[in-house]
């Protein structure tokens, strides 16, 4: 069942990369209570799209985001040392924290995975992105296939 406006964020033990430190595992809840937060989706870390449109987005704008409060988490159903590498090769700055569902755990507790296998990708994370306050979803936006619309950087900012 995928997660609605007006739920709580499933509490999931997940790994998260920060400024290309080591990575630290935590918990969803730890990092969504008490905090305004975008987090982004994405099918995979090096795609194509991802990797030229949407995680850049993010970054160029994160500091928009961070002015108003707002964390920005990026998530994929990748491990900890792909996102690393991602968030290296991308310039993600610090406090852009990626989140690495190496075994798609969040992604399928919130309901919002898509089967790959016909692009040898196996279970990924659908392109979504939500805006949570104090670990509650305030909005939820999800693309079609083949789409990068409504969960862009500038969607979000205006979003929110």
């Amino acid at each position: 069942m995928m997660i609605e406006i007006g739920q709580a964020l499933p509490d999931i033990d997940i790994a998260v990369v920060d400024d290309g430190a080591d990575t630290l595992r935590t918990t969803t809840a730890t990092l969504f209570n008490g905090r305004h937060a975008v987090m982004f989706a994405v099918p995979g870390a090096f795609t194509p799209t991802c990797s030229e449109r949407h995680l850049p987005g993010y970054v160029k704008h994160f500091e928009a985001f961070k002015a108003r409060g707002i964390e920005v988490y990026c998530m994929a159903v990748n491990d900890a040392y792909v996102m690393k590498a991602w968030a290296v090769s991308q310039h993600v700055p610090a406090g852009l924290k990626l989140l690495a569902d190496g075994n798609g755990a969040f992604t399928k507790a919130l309901g919002l995975e898509m089967d790959g296998s016909a692009y040898g990708m196996g279970i990924r994370s659908r392109r979504f992105a939500l805006y949570a306050q104090d670990g509650l979803v305030k909005q939820l936006y999800i693309e079609r296939p083949g789409e990068l619309r409504v969960t862009t950087a500038e969607a979000m900012l205006a979003a929110v």
